[in-house]
């Protein structure tokens, strides 16, 4: 039953909290209106727990964040309560804080961790003057406080010195933000609010960040507000989630019960909308619609015009809090038919609720199967090498200069139709190696060769029966970043236009446009008409990826380089966007070699296309195989790295220790000896610090193979020694397990 204002409020009291806010509002007033974009939320943060604030792009995640620091920019109105207790019984308004107070609070007793490291940092001083500045500024001892410095340093597993004295630029994506998380407690704060800190990593790097979560949160007792759009993402560690709809939340409770038992239809489909590696495909389905404009929140429950469930009750009547359990509250007249009515992936059962209606999803899809491999490929890349030099510096003059591998002798053939998702760390080769398949970057050793030319060869000399002009056509590319790869300065249409009249200059303007304007309306924006005339800031994300996609399928080509196509979208927007691709695949018979961090990203496609899914590795194609065979029975030590990452949404059981030695992948400019992987690989013997193991067959499947010697029943790995530094890990790790005993 729906339950008063004071027993809603009641109902949130946590028993310690360390943060109350009370119906926090954020507006600002614009031309067109007033853009509200934090709606009367009330919320409590436990001392010493973990809450995960979960919500798409624009729902207010990051508005939330910077209310509670008050530190909302202008013109923007915060109003409400926020009450910070630095111990029990003692109160802080925090909004009645003059500009010193807000200082001292500010980064003393509640820090932040910003989304962006790269931008946090100042890019042409060291990291070392960021932590003597933030001790300076708030008058603490600085030797005092750099000792401190080196020793959360190496908690977060990194060279103190290196890491102090290196630029942001000279720093990975994964070690600048180590690096931010260890300022931000510096001043050894008592609240940790963390906005997005992991969206820009890869799986491992995420994973490893998230452990270290766990582990600095009960090393310097603090209280973490986790802000994410990936909901798997936090399911591992949060003890309380808010899910943030329309800039307050629809639904709130401990993380078990909101995943086991959500009861608002938004969270419901957003979990569903959500790629994972155990629930059936079929099942997983994009949140239809989008957010609402925040100067025209519809009336009533503010979902109701994406919700399966809306009534004229809800259209009409704003839901107020409706109490699930004693934790667990829920904005939804409807929540009590919610699970009946919207069951979750892992109910999903075809027979009973039938087919799926997706777009993009047929008896085609369902019945693909892994490319032959005695077809002639599309594109095939024998022993390819991209080597690149780097610059000497002027007291370097004299000497070799270091060669980055990014890809170092791999092979791979693209079919007709054919998915290739190419997966693994930020770094690895991936890019690269895909940039080389489709004539975009000049290889440094091999061949690449499309439908049988060398394209580097064409480009030379000219090829029998074959043009540059013709693989360039063939050969497309659809970015990662779709706003920084469309012209800021022209409209929709000169956008699409440009690839029709350089190839298709039979067709004159009204042709043009008649086409562009069926692509449009086939992909979802409508009314076509007004999408054509708009510039690309005025689309979001999803529908300036659409246009990029478009642009590059107005080619006809035979193969499109993928690169991250999704990872710039929200979690909901990523099944949509990927069975467009795979519908556009079939009207255009075109192929995809489609890159990603992230594995369950990788499942959906290459399993619903009957495609591959390779693993790279510091230039190397460690394992490639059909998505079962590398999901559920992976052979290569780092493709079982990678599964043990991925995010998942259920919460049972423990996780398995980590299966990575080293969280840092190694230098591309010194590569280690034999296999590139051994230093991170616990199963390690010492031929593989001097051997290089080649790809052979993994399983019984005929397209599945990994480049270990563990593949090899017969392999005189096991016979091998033990690494002396792998020995001497485990019996350390044996110790420290009888101290804990």
């Amino acid at each position: 039953m729906t339950v008063s204002k004071d027993n809603y409020e009641s109902g949130l009291k946590q028993a310690d909290p360390i943060l109350e806010i009370r119906n926090a509002s954020v507006t600002f007033d614009m031309d067109r209106g007033t853009s509200q974009v934090l709606d009367d939320v009330s919320l409590d943060i436990q001392r010493d727990e973990i809450f995960g604030v979960v919500g798409e792009s624009g729902s207010g995640k990051s508005m939330l964040a910077s209310a509670l620091l008050d530190a909302v920019v202008d013109p923007g109105l915060l109003q409400g309560d926020i009450t910070y207790h630095p111990t029990p019984g003692e109160d802080v308004d925090i909004l009645d804080l003059n500009k010193e107070e807000l200082r001292q609070l500010r980064w003393e007793e509640i820090s932040m961790v910003f989304q962006g490291a790269m931008s946090s940092f100042n890019p042409v001083r060291p990291i070392r003057t960021h932590f003597v500045e933030t001790l300076d500024a708030h008058d603490h001892d600085i030797e005092e406080g750099m000792e401190r410095a080196h020793d959360i340093l190496r908690d977060l597993y990194m060279d103190p010195e290196r890491v102090l004295d290196a630029y942001a630029h000279e720093l990975s994506g994964g070690m600048k933000q180590r690096a931010l998380i260890a300022l931000s407690l510096i001043l050894e704060p008592e609240v940790l609010v963390m906005d997005e800190p992991t969206a820009a990593l890869d799986l491992l790097m995420q994973r490893s960040i998230i452990s270290l979560i766990e582990e600095i949160k009960e090393e310097y007792a603090l209280s973490i507000v986790f802000i994410t759009h990936d909901l798997p993402l936090v399911a591992d560690i949060a003890d309380r989630i808010g899910v943030l709809y329309a800039f307050e939340f629809a639904e709130l409770g401990d993380t078990e019960e909101i995943l086991e038992h959500a009861t608002h239809p938004y969270t419901r489909l957003l979990l569903k909308s959500t790629p994972n590696l155990d629930s059936p495909i079929e099942a997983m389905r994009p949140v239809e619609g989008s957010a609402p404009d925040p100067v025209n929140v519809p009336q009533g429950c503010s979902f109701h015009p994406r919700c399966p469930l809306a009534t004229e009750e809800c259209r009409d009547r704003d839901p107020g809090p409706y109490e699930v359990n004693e934790t667990h509250y829920v904005h939804c007249h409807h929540w009590e038919q919610a699970e009946d009515e919207i069951p979750m992936t892992d109910e999903y059962d075809e027979a009973e609720y039938g087919s799926p209606d997706i777009p993009g999803f047929d008896d085609k899809h369902a019945d693909r199967s892994v490319t032959d491999p005695n077809a002639e490929p599309v594109v095939s890349m024998e022993d390819v090498e991209v080597h690149f030099e780097q610059e000497n510096g002027f007291f370097d003059f004299f000497s070799d200069p270091d060669a980055v591998k990014a890809v170092d002798g791999v092979d791979l053939d693209i079919y007709e139709q054919d998915v290739v998702v190419l997966v693994g760390e930020s770094g690895c080769g991936k890019t690269t190696l895909g940039k080389a398949g489709v004539g975009l970057q000049e290889v440094t050793g091999g061949s690449v060769q499309y439908r049988g030319h060398d394209i580097w060869d064409v480009k030379a000399n000219g090829g029998d029966g074959m043009s540059w002009g013709e693989i360039r056509k063939s050969l497309q590319i659809v970015h990662q970043d779709p706003g920084g790869a469309l012209n800021p300065h022209r409209r929709v249409k000169a956008i699409l236009e440009a690839p029709l009249k350089r190839w298709n200059n039979e067709l004159d303007g009204n042709d043009r446009k008649q086409r562009i304007l069926g692509l449009l309306e086939h992909v979802g924006m409508a009314p076509p008409e007004d999408y054509i005339e708009r510039y690309p800031h005025q689309l979001s994300g999803g529908e300036q990826q659409r246009v990029a996609l478009i642009r590059a399928m107005l080619m006809n080509p035979d193969l499109i380089l993928a690169d991250e196509p999704v990872s710039a979208l929200d979690v909901s927007l990523r099944v949509e966007m990927m069975d467009l691709m795979i519908q556009l695949q079939d009207e255009f018979d075109t192929s995809y070699l489609f890159i990603s961090h992230d594995l369950s990203n990788a499942r959906y496609m290459a399993e619903k296309t009957g495609g591959r899914i390779g693993v790279v590795y510091l230039g190397k194609l460690v394992e490639v195989g059909p998505p079962e065979q590398i999901i559920h029975n992976p052979q290569h030590p780092y493709t079982q790295a990678l599964r043990w990452a991925t995010p998942q949404l259920h919460t049972e059981g423990e996780r398995t220790e980590s299966p990575i030695r080293e969280i840092d992948i190694p230098d591309p400019t010194d590569p280690p000896s034999g296999c590139r992987y051994h230093t991170r690989c616990p199963e390690a013997r010492e031929i593989c610090t001097r051997e290089s193991p080649s790809s052979v067959g993994a399983s019984e499947a005929e397209s599945h193979e990994a480049m270990c010697f563990r593949a090899v029943d017969d392999h005189e790995y096991w016979d091998s020694d033990p690494i002396p530094e792998l020995e001497a890990e485990e019996a350390e790790g044996e110790e420290a397990a009888v101290e804990n005993r």
